[in-house]
């Protein structure tokens, strides 16, 4: 498996905390996005993770994943879950940095940047819808190529190439947790990108298939309670919260933060 690229364009890793033992660096959202221009900018592959607290807390028992997060080039916090852990740890985060969030800024920089995005992930056709609605809101956006994220793993070398031939500076790949990390950190230095980001179920949203909470349940935390009404399936990941919860406070009652 090769490890995203760790050369000086790279965040900072002096600026970040490590959550029960997952590194997050302590990013707002502008400061993710200057970063994320230092590597389309370097030519160099580099793999981004947007970490919510289910992550973290499958990283907890599942290695290859906890590597990979804490090789890879910037983890943004992506979670009112995982601020609360690291305020409740001694570790207070400045704010929350989604990949629905990343997403769009990449969107908005691609046209005065002048490089393509790739959008992979979710059901057939909801790629290719979200990139349709994108660029409604920012025209002069630039799109490699779509694909569905249903493949099978003898299908990878095929997708792989696409990506490649499509000439993207930027993947976006939207596969679900682990899934997306295992298969970014697995292929990167393959793609062709500059950037390679997990962003979970962020095309579901651009495409309208789900809708994004209103602003006041996201400004509190709650838009896991919104999605999960939405999609019911969603009950596995929100059944990993209490666990989660457990972790951070038994790390505290020991006085453990990593």
């Amino acid at each position: 498996m090769m490890a995203p690229a760790t050369e000086n364009t790279g965040h900072d890793d002096a600026d970040s905390i490590h959550l029960l033992g997952v590194k997050i660096h302590r990013v707002t959202m502008g400061k993710t996005l200057e970063a994320i221009c230092r590597f389309i900018e370097s030519g160099k592959p580099h793999m981004v993770v947007t970490a919510d607290a289910s992550m973290v807390a499958m990283a907890r028992k599942d290695d290859e994943l906890r590597q990979i997060i804490n090789s890879a080039d910037l983890v943004t916090p992506d979670g009112s879950g995982l601020l609360w852990g690291a305020k409740t740890l001694g570790m207070p985060l400045a704010e929350r940095v989604s990949g629905v969030d990343i997403s769009r800024g990449i969107c908005r920089m691609s046209g005065d940047m002048g490089f393509s995005i790739f959008f992979l992930g979710s059901d057939p056709g909801v790629a290719a819808a979200a990139s349709e609605n994108l660029r409604k809101h920012y025209p002069d956006m630039r799109v490699a190529g779509t694909h569905h994220g249903y493949f099978k793993p003898e299908e990878d070398a095929e997708i792989v190439q696409m990506v490649r031939q499509s000439g993207a500076g930027v993947l976006l790949a939207g596969m679900g947790i682990p899934r997306q990390e295992k298969w970014i950190s697995k292929h990167l230095a393959d793609l062709g990108v500059t950037v390679a980001i997990g962003v979970g179920g962020s095309m579901d949203v651009f495409s309208g298939k789900v809708k994004r909470a209103p602003k006041w349940m996201q400004d509190h935390g709650l838009e896991w309670v919104y999605r999960l009404c939405q999609d019911p399936s969603k009950i596995k990941k929100v059944s990993i919260l209490p666990k989660f919860v457990l972790m951070v406070l038994k790390a505290k009652a020991i006085g453990d933060r990593h």
